[in-house]
C-alpha cells in the first residue's frame, strides 16, 4: 500500500519527517536519494553501543541503510502492533510481542503487574544465560582433558602430523593390498636423483613431499630418536615432538606407532576437540530466545530515534534536542560552542573538513585516565582571540567536564560584522607590528651606541697615549638634503590631506556621510562579498564526511542557524550592572583636543577657501 510522506524544510532541502510507527515501517519504500545519509560509524556518535553493535551485522564498524532497514523489518515482523514504535517506551510490551518463542522468555522474567521488559532487563537476562551456559561448559571440561592441562598441547602436536600420518597408513593398506603398489609408494629414484644437484636442509619441500617413512603392508611408524631412526628428515621434529605429547603420555613408550595406535591416540583426543567446538559464543540454541528479546527490546525503544539521526537530521535542524554526532558543548573564549564533534586525527579530519567553509577549532580533552580529540564549530562572534594554545573546558554529553587545549584553526569567516572590521583591525595591527619593530630597532640602536661608548672610554683610560681617532667632518650638504626630503615627505602629507578636506568641504552637507560611508565599502567591501558567500556555503557535510559518516544532502548551516548554534555570553535578564569600573585606565581629553583642532582647520579653510 502507498504511504503519504510529509517532509519539512531544513538546512536548505527537505528532510523527511519520521513521527510514527508508520513512517518508520515503510522506509523501504523511500527512494534513498531523499536520505540525508546512508551510513554512519558506530562510533563517536552519542548512541547506545549495544544497540549499534545488533545493528551491524556485518562488524565493520558502520550502519548501512541496508543494515537499518533490515532491523526495521525483523523487529515488525515479531510485533503484533508495530505503533509501539513512537511510544518512547524504555523497551518492549510484553502484549506487543508476536514471536511466541521471546513472548515465553518475556513472561518469565516479568513479575506480577509488569507488562514492560525494559531494556536493562532483557540485557541482564542475555547475560545471566551467557554466564550459566558458559559455567556449563567449563564443568564439562575436566571429563573432556585426559591429559589434563597438556591435552591442548597434545592435540596441537597430533593435528601437526595427522595429515601426514594419515598418508603414510593409506600408503601402507594400497601395499598389503598388491604387492606391486610398494615400490610405487616409496621414494622412486628419480626424485631421490632429483634431490641430488640441490642445496638442502631439513626444511626443503621436496624433502617433505616424500613418504613419512618406509613404507610396507603392516609397516610402523618409527618413533625412535636419532638420526637412524628411519624417519623422513623434514618431519622428524615433528614426530618427535607427537611421541612425547601424545603417545607416551595415552600409550606408553614404543619403538614404533602402527595404524591402531594412531586411531586410538585420535579417538581419545577427539573428545576435547569436541568439547571445544561446543564453547558458547554468546546463549546456548534453546536460549536464543533470550538474544532476540534484548534485540526487539532495544529496537522499540531506539528505531525510531536512529531514524531521526540517520535518514532526516531532525534532532540537529529542529533544535529540539541533540544529534547523534554532537558529543558535547565546548565553552571558551566567551563562547559555548555546540556543533562539536569527535576525531581521531585532527590532521587527516582537517583535510576535508575545511570544505565545509566554517570556522572549525580542534583541542585535545583530558581528565584523570581518559583523552580525546574534538572538532568545535564557531558559528558567532569573531576569531581575534582564538589561537592555538588557548585552554577552555569541554562538557561531553554525560555532564563531565574535561581540560581542553587549541592544537589546531580551520579559520574561516565567522560573521558579516568580523569581515567588515577585519581590514581595518589587519591594519590596525601592522602599523602597532610597525611600530613595535622601529621601537624595538631604535632601543637596539641607542643600546650599541651605549655599549660602543662604554668601551670607548675603557680603551681610553687603559691607553692614555694612544692618539684619538680623527673624527668626521660635519657634511652640511647631507643633512640638508636629509631635512630637505623629510620636508617634502611632511608637505606631501599636508598637501594630501589639505586636497581631502578640499574636497569634502566642496559636497554638500548630506553628501558628506555618503562619502564616508562609500569610502568604508570601499575598503570593507571586498572582504564582505568575500565573506558573504563562504557564509552562505557553508555545509555540514565535510564534517561528517571526514569522521567516517556519507551524508547524501547537502545539509547547510545557514547564518541564523550558524548563530544559534554558539551561544554568546549575556548577563541574564533582569541583573543589575554598576558601570562603574574601580581600576579603569584614567581618561585623558586627546580625542576631545584633536577634534577641536580638526574642527578650527576644517573652519579656516572654509573660510580662506
Amino acid at each position: 500500500m502507498s504511504h503519504t510522506w510529509k517532509f519539512f524544510l531544513a538546512g536548505g532541502f527537505d528532510q523527511v519527517r519520521i513521527d510514527t510507527a508508520a513512517d518508520l515501517v515503510n522506509l523501504r519504500n523511500l527512494d534513498q536519494k531523499l536520505w540525508v545519509a546512508l551510513s554512519c560509524p558506530t562510533t563517536g556518535v552519542e548512541f547506545d553501543a549495544r544497540t549499534l553493535a545488533l545493528l551491524d551485522s556485518d562488524n565493520d564498524g558502520h550502519i548501512r541503510a541496508p543494515e537499518l532497514l533490515a532491523a526495521i523489518d525483523w523487529a515488525a515482523a515479531r510485533l503484533n502492533d508495530s505503533k509501539v514504535f513512537e511510544q518512547k517506551l524504555g523497551g518492549v510490551p510484553l502484549g506487543a510481542i508476536k514471536d511466541e518463542a521471546i513472548a515465553a522468555v518475556a513472561r518469565g522474567l516479568l513479575k506480577d503487574g509488569e507488562t514492560l521488559v525494559t531494556v536493562e532487563a532483557a540485557s541482564a537476562a542475555e547475560a545471566e544465560y551467557s554466564a550459566r551456559a558458559l559455567a556449563a561448559w567449563e564443568a564439562g571440561g575436566a571429563a573432556a582433558r585426559p591429559l589434563g592441562d597438556a591435552t591442548e598441547a597434545a592435540c596441537g602436536a597430533l593435528a601437526a602430523v595427522k595429515e601426514k600420518l594419515d598418508d603414510f597408513f593409506v600408503r601402507c593398506r594400497l601395499a598389503a593390498f598388491d604387492a606391486r603398489a610398494e615400490d610405487a609408494m616409496n621414494a622412486s629414484d628419480d626424485s631421490l636423483k632429483a634431490l641430488g644437484g640441490a642445496a638442502l636442509n631439513n626444511g626443503h619441500a621436496e624433502i617433505a613431499a616424500l613418504p613419512l617413512a618406509k613404507v610396507g603392508a603392516g609397516a610402523t611408524v618409527p618413533l625412535g630418536a636419532g638420526i637412524d631412526s628411519g624417519i623422513n628428515p623434514a618431519w622428524a621434529e615433528r614426530i618427535g615432538t607427537f611421541r612425547e605429547a601424545v603417545v607416551v603420555p595415552l600409550l606408553g613408550a614404543r619403538p614404533g606407532l602402527s595404524e591402531s595406535d594412531w586411531l586410538a591416540v585420535q579417538d581419545q583426543l577427539a573428545v576435547y576437540g569436541a568439547w571445544q567446538a561446543a564453547k558458547p559464543a554468546g546463549l546456548p540454541p534453546e536460549a536464543e530466545a533470550v538474544r532476540d528479546l534484548e534485540r526487539l527490546a532495544r529496537y522499540v525503544r531506539d528505531l525510531l530515534t536512529l531514524a531521526n539521526n540517520f535518514v532526516a537530521f531532525r534532532d540537529f535542524y529542529t533544535r529540539q534536542g541533540k544529534a547523534t554526532f554532537q558529543i558535547g558543548t565546548l565553552y571558551l573564549d566567551g563562547r559555548a560552542a555546540e556543533l562539536v564533534i569527535s576525531v581521531n586525527d585532527a590532521g587527516k579530519h582537517a583535510a576535508l573538513a575545511g570544505l565545509s567553509r566554517i570556522c572549525l577549532v580542534y583541542c585535545d580533552c583530558v581528565r584523570p585516565g581518559a583523552k580525546q580529540t574534538i572538532a568545535a564549530a564557531f558559528t558567532a562572534g569573531d576569531s581575534d582571540q582564538l589561537m592555538v594554545g588557548r585552554n577552555g573546558v569541554f562538557y561531553d554529553r554525560q555532564g563531565r567536564d574535561w581540560d581542553a587545549t587549541i592544537t589546531k584553526i580551520v579559520d574561516h569567516p565567522i560573521s558579516l560584522r568580523q569581515a567588515f572590521w577585519s581590514p581595518y583591525k589587519k591594519l590596525a595591527r601592522m602599523v602597532a607590528e610597525q611600530l613595535q619593530k622601529l621601537a624595538a630597532s631604535k632601543a637596539s640602536a641607542v643600546e650599541g651606541k651605549l655599549a660602543e661608548a662604554a668601551t670607548s672610554a675603557v680603551k681610553k683610560v687603559e691607553a692614555p697615549a694612544a692618539k684619538p681617532p680623527a673624527q668626521q667632518a660635519f657634511d652640511v650638504g647631507k643633512f640638508a638634503g636629509i631635512f630637505a626630503a623629510i620636508g617634502l615627505a611632511v608637505g606631501a602629507l599636508g598637501t594630501a590631506a589639505a586636497s581631502v578636506v578640499t574636497g569634502m568641504l566642496g559636497l554638500k552637507w548630506w553628501q558628506m556621510p555618503l562619502v564616508v560611508v562609500g569610502l568604508m565599502l570601499l575598503i570593507s567591501g571586498p572582504s564582505v562579498i568575500v565573506a558573504w558567500f563562504k557564509l552562505h556555503s557553508r555545509t555540514l557535510g565535510p564534517i561528517l564526511d571526514a569522521n567516517g559518516w556519507a551524508v547524501n544532502a547537502r545539509a547547510r548551516i545557514n547564518i541564523p542557524f550558524g548563530t544559534s548554534l554558539t551561544q554568546m555570553a549575556k548577563l541574564p535578564e533582569g541583573a543589575e550592572r554598576s558601570l562603574t569600573d574601580p581600576y579603569a585606565e584614567k581618561q585623558r581629553p586627546w580625542k576631545t583636543y584633536g577634534f577641536i583642532a580638526l574642527a578650527i582647520f576644517i573652519a579656516l579653510a572654509w573660510w580662506t577657501r
